[in-house]
């Protein structure tokens, strides 16, 4: 094997080295190039260049030198084509695979960014971040409020916690006598005693079992000793005054050991509770950790602020304040003492020290607090604050006038010191001479004085002060005090033009808050001579009538009736033929007034304004409802004059000749109604008042010519069939054929179709009843009254249908408040509560499902909450609800729970509601066995009739 050049398995000259300059396959005719052969497994990697095969194989298991440049890949152009030249070729290729490399890049990249998003999730699901986890609560910090942030705890050193400690389980340790010591003092109190007076401190025994030490007793004695002389601001030390007590006892003979300590604790030895004595402590003030530290910090921050700047009377104010919060009066006495030597110039300093002091020492510190302030107002009145009988109360403002006479409070003070009127007028003369300005003295004087002489100030006050509104007004007030009413127009507006040429003109707004002033103050002449004078200043003219509406409506809100009255007087003044102003007014007198002044009113309306029929109207009741008919006609008849065709006037003559039981001048005055003005309205009204003063035939042939003219009134095709059903016996066709009629004329008519359908119902014949219904619930989608008929036929009938039409009549008026106030009824006991709230949400605080709530309230038996229910029930945002049937369950209410008292002030809020809706109430108010019946009646009816006919459902 030798002999052809192997060694073993392998060729021998495979481990030679080459020959200097080899280059492989230059024999086949490749030059100057190298592959990727001839440095790469084609030759012997254990092998370097230089180096035996033998000394290689031995050293073949060693690590060989890492060499950067050995496995360099020769299509690399930083080694191979380092030297050749950029052209513009290779900048085009370059950027042809750049292009390339971006369309690869972008076609992959929405695959790419998807599996890393899928990736991302995943490991943040599997790995979630503390971030991530509390993103949601981050979020919600946006929503907190300022006051809610304010109350986060403060955020406590976290340093030691972050030290791992090590494990304790299992071991156990001696305590320390440091543990037990902190043990026991963790619930001793603060007391007012520094850590230097304390030197000698004692502790209550907390067990039962007491160990008397008389050592301790006596500590405690001198102790509580002690703290009784600091409280009375004594500055001497127990040691000393014990040390001079005992000196003098012995000088008398007496024995030593006693003194004033002793004296003042004279039978205490015998009788002292060593436990109970122990523990007399407890009455200081008591303080926690937290509020030590935060005094002791407070304390070296201030005592570092009255050490680098003295002059800062804050500084030593509140240096002294902490001191005496902290229970020490003997140190707050001695800073601030020292504040007032730093700071003798300030008053607060001055001021502080007399409030840390008894009052016999704050009446020293103010007079030296005068000393170096003399003209400091607060200082005199804090004098005068620390004097309890009058007599030295006047003695020190008299004498602080005399250092600062111009000071108004001081000479206020003074007047209301005075229990003479002669003596405070006198007072008041002397401090309008000193201070000529001040208003307020010249009016508490005119006060004081007789009218002429008050007259007197008022206009030398007026001379000296041109720019005081006040002034003016009071010379109103005053006048108007006198009786002289018509002076007080003049006067105020005298003052509004004196005011505007000295230049203190004062805008409409304020002259109307300075006429509810007075208002208020009882002068109601004064504040209209305020609104007539100066309403119209500042507007423009389109805008006047708008403006001024706005404002009276603002002061009947307020309960300013006067003001409001005077704005009406001025509009109307300004816009007689306006019928709205005038209605408004007279609402106001109406609810304000009396009968009087309102028919004057009234009066003087329909002359300004004769073709208002309202007006006349309005004023017509009024005169009835006084008692005076003759003056009702009278209104009535000039009322034919101006309005020849009024409807509304000829109805309201023929219902005052019915009320007063002229029937025959009723029926003509009805006739003639017809023939002069003949409208819908009076038809119906003839057909009425016939069914109800006269026969049934007579009214079904007034509604048979009524229907000749107005064949589309549904309310005369209703009277028809009403009429034909109270006929005995029932003629059945032509009940029918009256109410087929009627809803082919007037298929928009909810209340024909409903008398339809229970007329079918009620002749048994069910399913013509139910075809009705639906056919007026196509022609009606909206009428809630026909989707609750069509509810309450399926359960009369018990056909097991009315869940599922309660359900499509939900559907189709989510916000009706008659539906949901009956599916209410039909939910079990339990949930009816959950199905009220849900109800009140989707009908917005309708009134039935009010009514509903407050009569869920009723059946718990809780009254107060069932009574607030049935106001809200009755109230609106403009005033009283027109829904009679709440009405009508609330009296029914207040008969089984109220007061009289409570009756007679519902019945009263119904009567000024005049309601007139309600499934309820109008089948009671329309029927004609109730014609002529008050109000009263009425809700007695209703009451009793509600619960018949609107009882809880049984559960569908």
């Amino acid at each position: 094997m030798d002999t052809f050049g192997l060694r073993g398995d392998r060729y021998a000259f495979l481990r030679l080295a080459p020959p200097p300059s080899y280059v492989a396959g230059a024999g086949r005719g490749a030059q100057g190039f190298t592959t990727r052969s001839d440095i790469g497994p084609a030759r012997d990697q254990t092998l370097a260049e230089g180096e035996d095969g033998a000394e290689k194989g031995e050293e073949r298991g060693k690590e060989e030198e890492y060499d950067p440049e050995r496995y360099q890949d020769p299509e690399n152009e930083t080694g191979l084509f380092a030297g050749t030249v950029y052209e513009a070729d290779d900048e085009e290729a370059d950027k042809i695979y750049d292009l390339v490399d971006f369309k690869i890049d972008q076609r992959r990249r929405a695959r790419r960014e998807a599996r890393e998003a899928e990736e991302q999730a995943k490991q943040l699901k599997e790995r979630p971040t503390i971030q991530s986890q509390f993103a949601d609560l981050k979020r919600g910090l946006g929503e907190m409020s300022e006051s809610e942030w304010e109350s986060l705890p403060e955020v406590s050193n976290m340093l030691g916690n972050r030290v791992k400690k090590p494990r304790l389980e299992g071991r156990s340790y001696v305590v320390p006598d440091s543990v037990i010591t902190g043990a026991r003092d963790s619930s001793a109190f603060e007391s007012s005693l520094a850590n230097e007076q304390m030197s000698g401190g004692f502790e209550t025994p907390a067990d039962g079992a007491y160990h008397q030490d008389f050592a301790e007793i006596g500590q405690a004695r001198d102790k509580m000793l002690q703290i009784k002389l600091e409280q009375a601001g004594i500055a001497s030390s127990l040691g000393n005054s014990s040390s001079s007590s005992s000196g003098s006892k012995g000088e008398n003979g007496s024995g030593g050991g006693g003194g004033a300590g002793a004296n003042a604790l004279g039978g205490l030895s015998s009788t002292v509770d060593p436990k109970g004595y122990l523990t007399g402590l407890d009455s200081q003030m008591l303080k926690t950790s937290s509020e030590i530290g935060d005094i002791k910090r407070a304390r070296a921050l201030l005592q570092s602020l009255i050490k680098t700047n003295p002059k800062h009377a804050p500084g030593w104010v509140a240096a002294a304040w902490l001191e005496n919060v902290a229970g020490k009066q003997v140190a707050a006495r001695k800073i601030i003492s020292q504040g007032c030597d730093e700071c003798p110039k300030n008053e607060d300093v001055w001021i502080a020290a007399s409030e840390l002091n008894t009052n016999e020492n704050a009446k020293v510190i103010l007079a030296n607090a005068i000393q170096e302030l003399p003209q400091s107002v607060r200082i005199w009145m804090r004098a005068v604050e620390l004097e309890h009988e009058v007599k030295a109360k006047k003695r020190v403002l008299r004498k602080a006038l005399e250092y600062i006479p111009a000071s108004i409070k001081l000479w206020k003070e003074t007047v209301k010191l005075e229990e003479n009127p002669e003596d405070a007028r006198i007072l008041l003369s002397r401090a309008v001479e000193v201070i000529p300005h001040a208003q307020e003295l010249w009016l508490a004087l005119a006060r004081l004085e007789t009218p002429d002489r008050a007259r007197q100030v008022l206009n030398k006050a007026r001379k000296t002060i041109p720019t005081s509104h006040e002034i003016w007004i009071a010379a109103g007030r005053l006048q108007e005090q006198e009786g002289n009413h018509s002076q007080v127009d003049a006067i105020i507006s005298n003052g509004v033009t004196a005011l505007k040429k000295n230049g203190a003109e004062l805008s409409r707004d304020q002259w109307l808050i300075e006429a509810e002033k007075a208002e208020s103050q009882g002068s109601s002449v004064t504040a209209q001579a305020i609104v007539k004078a100066t309403i119209h200043l500042g507007i423009e003219e389109e805008d006047r009538l708008d403006v001024w509406m706005d404002d009276a409506k603002t002061m009947q809100g307020k309960e300013m009736v006067e003001t409001a009255r005077a704005i009406y007087a001025y509009t109307l003044k300004v816009y007689p033929n306006k019928q709205s102003v005038w209605r408004k007014a007279a609402e106001l007198e109406k609810s304000n007034g009396t009968r009087e002044s309102l028919l004057a009113l009234l009066n003087r309306a329909v002359e300004s304004v004769p073709q208002a029929e309202v007006l006349w109207l309005m004023a017509a009741k009024e005169s009835w409802l006084s008692g005076d008919v003759d003056s009702a006609r009278e209104i009535l008849s000039r009322a034919f004059e101006a309005n020849p065709d009024s409807e509304g006037i000829w109805l309201a003559a023929v219902k005052l000749e019915a009320e007063n039981g002229q029937i025959d001048a009723a029926k003509q005055l009805m006739q003639r109604a017809r023939e002069v003005s003949g409208t819908e309205r009076i038809w119906i009204k003839s057909a009425v008042f016939e069914r109800t003063h006269s026969s049934t035939d007579d009214a079904l042939k007034m509604v048979k010519d009524g229907l000749k003219h107005y064949a589309s009134s549904s309310k005369l095709h209703l009277l028809h069939a009403q009429l034909l059903q109270t006929l005995t016996p029932l003629p059945l066709a032509q009940a029918r054929e009256a109410l087929s009629m009627g809803v082919k004329k007037c298929p928009t008519s909810t209340p024909l179709w409903i008398m339809a359908s229970r007329l079918e119902e009620k002749s048994g014949v069910r399913i013509k009843s139910r075809a009705l219904l639906e056919k007026a619930r196509s022609l009606n989608p909206k009428s809630e009254e026909v989707w609750l008929e069509s509810v309450k036929v399926e359960e009369r009938d018990q056909s097991g249908a009315a869940k599922g039409m309660l359900a499509r009549a939900l559907q189709a008026l989510p916000q009706s408040g008659l539906l949901h106030s009956y599916s209410v009824w039909t939910e079990p006991r339990p949930t009816r509560k959950t199905r009220s709230v849900d109800a009140l949400k989707k009908t917005n605080n309708s009134p039935p499902v009010l009514v509903t709530v407050a009569r869920l309230f009723w059946a718990e038996r809780k009254i107060e909450k069932a009574r607030s229910w049935f106001e809200r029930a009755v109230k609106t945002d403009s005033g009283d609800s027109d829904y009679g049937d709440a009405w009508a369950w609330w009296w029914k209410f207040e008969k089984q729970h109220g007061t009289e008292a409570q009756r007679e002030d519902l019945l009263a809020k119904c009567i000024a509601a005049d309601p007139h809706h309600g499934l309820i109430w109008q089948s009671i108010a329309k029927d004609p066995s109730n014609v002529g019946k008050d109000s009263k009646q009425l809700l007695d009816l209703a009451a009793d009739k509600v619960e018949e006919l609107n009882p809880p459902p049984a559960t569908i």
